[in-house]
């Protein structure tokens, strides 16, 4: 089981159902998902070095200020742990994409 609960009261709920894990019943699932750029560089060319940096990094703050510390992470990673039922992982198992 994972350590993080999900609510302040210790129960844990399917994510999907709402079904509650009640200790000795059929198990839960953890499902843990990560979320993140590919970690390379775009190539880099002479002109992209010649350009105004000052500038660009202006923008993109001005940019950046309109949005809160969740958005910002979340550009940059996002991890998630669900809690599925033994029904609804085995939905899910098959089709995570599934809307």
């Amino acid at each position: 089981m994972a350590e993080e609960e999900q609510s302040g009261t210790g129960a844990i709920i399917c994510h999907r159902c709402g079904a509650l894990y009640v200790p000795g019943e059929p198990l839960f699932y953890v499902v843990k998902i990560e979320a993140y750029p590919l970690p390379e560089l775009p190539p880099l060319t002479l002109e992209d070095l010649l350009r105004d940096f000052d500038d660009e990094m202006a923008q993109i703050i001005k940019e950046a200020r309109g949005l809160s510390s969740q958005e910002l992470m979340d550009q940059v990673y996002r991890r998630l742990i669900l809690y599925l039922c033994p029904r609804c992982y085995g939905d899910w198992i098959e089709d995570p994409t599934a809307d």
